[in-house]
């Protein structure tokens, strides 16, 4: 048996003729692999593929024995009981049997080795956060966080011989997540883990980055795989920048030896008509002179193509990881400036006292379910409290999670055009493209972007929106984005010169962007 999770080969392509890999051959051997990539770059499908899920449209896949596989989003019939959700009831039903005296050889079959299932079962649920679920409740009980942990939890009790985990802290608070950290951490074995999540790719042994179809393996953390390809795009930079210089080079090279052949060709022509030498040895000579001027000219055209080709290698190897830029200066909101004032009871969560004065950063944390989006539709208005108030002293926008404020059937340009009437075309499209939605990109239609287009979109549309908006409201706003989308992010909200208050789980993205303040619910 394998040691290793090994593709060989792989090709693979959708249906509709999308090829996502070709001719692939990668070993992932022991230890812990953090796999990266911007959205639909493959990073699931890989995933999937390694976890059998899908099969190749060619090649092969080897696997070192069960393979435990958590999706992204793990959907559970809601009257599944936890107990068979964790694939325990079987083995359940036969130790209460024998234990009642009607056991039978079919029990002690079905128990195997596992006469410690229930303790075993009761400390994995304990050590992931979840003590309080009984194994005989329903999984629609259960939050969606806490199903995630479930889920977890039942691969864990099946000691697979290779994990597999797809955004495992998507949506899980900050306690939830350092739970599953921790696992991640203590794994000994092979466990390869999608994710954006900056402190639990701290924990990997190496990274695999997914890229143009191909798979790049970088030993090391996300430090180390940051430092690394910042370095080999230093080196891509300085090689651009000599194969331009060569190009011009060259070009100024072939238009200098062009004047040279003209002089050359003038001055013979004048010794032809001056008939100075005999016609047969001026034939001859003008003979030699045009042969001599084509190897010439020949040479550096050549030359210039070969720095052509050499200048579009290097160009190749520069990403162009293009980032959003915000620049709205009436964003403005001078220190000492009152900005909000709440002194309310939300519907959902306990009560808040809150001022927010000036260009304030403030971060919303707390576990699920303690009333964070409450919070944060209450201060827009959106709900009323039930009691108190909330009183706002600038324009306010808030980006929901789910980013359910743009339109799906209208396109980019015209959902901004909605909420800024008084822009002109020209002018929405000048200020789409700073969210990278330049040209015919800005016509499409909401509903055929992906998840980190149509988060830029959504971000472009409230930034636009008339009046503009001095206090900026956002929801877990770096949950489904890759890291390349996060620093997008994470760029456009320190250019940001209003006031902040973002609910999120994600601690580094928080620190980038300069929170001053925490609130805890």
């Amino acid at each position: 048996m394998s040691s290793s999770l090994t593709l060989s080969d792989v090709s693979f392509t959708w249906p509709d003729g999308v090829p996502v890999f070709e001719r692939l051959s990668l070993t992932i051997g022991t230890g812990r692999t953090g796999l990266v990539g911007t959205n639909g770059s493959g990073k699931s499908t890989l995933l999937r593929l390694l976890a059998g899920r899908l099969r190749a449209t060619t090649g092969s896949v080897t696997a070192p024995g069960e393979l435990g596989y958590l999706p992204q989003n793990l959907v559970l019939d809601t009257d599944r009981r936890v107990d068979d959700v964790l694939g325990v009831t079987a083995v359940r039903a036969a130790i209460k049997a024998v234990e009642s005296g009607t056991a039978t050889e079919e029990h002690f079959a079905t128990i195997g080795d596992n006469w410690d299932v229930e303790e075993r079962t009761r400390a994995i649920l304990d050590r992931l956060g979840l003590d309080a679920v009984r194994l005989d409740q329903r999984a629609g009980e259960l939050s969606g966080g806490e199903l995630t942990l479930l889920g977890l939890a039942a691969l864990l009790l099946r000691r697979p011989a290779a994990l597999l985990l797809d955004e495992p802290t998507n949506n899980l608070d900050l306690r939830a997540r350092e739970l599953v950290h921790r696992e991640v951490a203590a794994w000994g074995g092979i466990l390869v883990v999608v994710s954006h999540d900056r402190e639990l790719l701290r924990l990997v042994d190496r990274i695999a980055e997914v890229r143009d179809h191909e798979v790049t393996l970088y030993g090391g953390d996300l430090a180390a795989y940051e430092h690394a390809v910042e370095v080999a795009q230093e080196a891509a930079r300085r090689h651009l920048r000599a194969a331009e210089s060569d190009v011009k080079r060259q070009k100024r090279e072939l238009i200098e030896a062009g004047i040279k052949l003209a002089r050359r060709a003038r001055y013979g022509q004048k010794m032809w008509d001056q008939k100075r030498e005999p016609k047969v040895r001026m034939r001859k000579r003008q003979e030699d002179a045009q042969i001599a001027a084509g190897k010439h000219r020949n040479l550096h055209a050549g030359r210039l193509d070969d720095a052509v080709e050499a200048l579009k290698a290097a160009e190749d190897l520069v990403r162009e990881d293009a980032e959003i830029r915000v620049e709205l200066p009436e964003t403005t909101v001078p220190r000492g400036t009152d900005v909000l004032r709440i002194d309310a009871v939300p519907r959902f969560g306990p009560p808040v006292n809150l001022h927010v004065m000036g260009p304030e950063r403030i971060a919303l944390v707390g576990p699920n379910g303690s009333g964070k989006t409450t919070l944060l539709r209450t201060i827009t208005g959106e709900l009323p409290p039930k009691s108190g108030e909330a009183e706002l002293f600038v324009p306010a926008r808030l980006l929901p999670q789910r980013l359910d404020i743009l339109d799906d059937t209208l396109s980019i340009v015209d959902n901004v055009r909605l909420v800024a009437p008084s822009l002109t075309d020209n002018e929405i499209r000048a200020r789409l493209a700073r969210f990278l939605f330049r040209g015919t990109t800005a016509d499409r239609e909401v509903a055929s972007l992906s998840g980190g287009e149509r988060f830029r979109a959504a971000l472009a549309t409230l930034l636009l929106t008339e009046p503009t908006p001095r206090l900026l409201l956002l929801d877990e706003p770096t949950n489904n984005l890759d890291l390349a989308s996060v620093r997008r992010l994470t760029e456009a909200l320190r250019a940001y010169r209003g006031a902040l208050i973002v609910a999120s789980h994600d601690r580094p993205f928080l620190k980038d962007i300069g929170v001053t303040r925490w609130l805890e619910l």
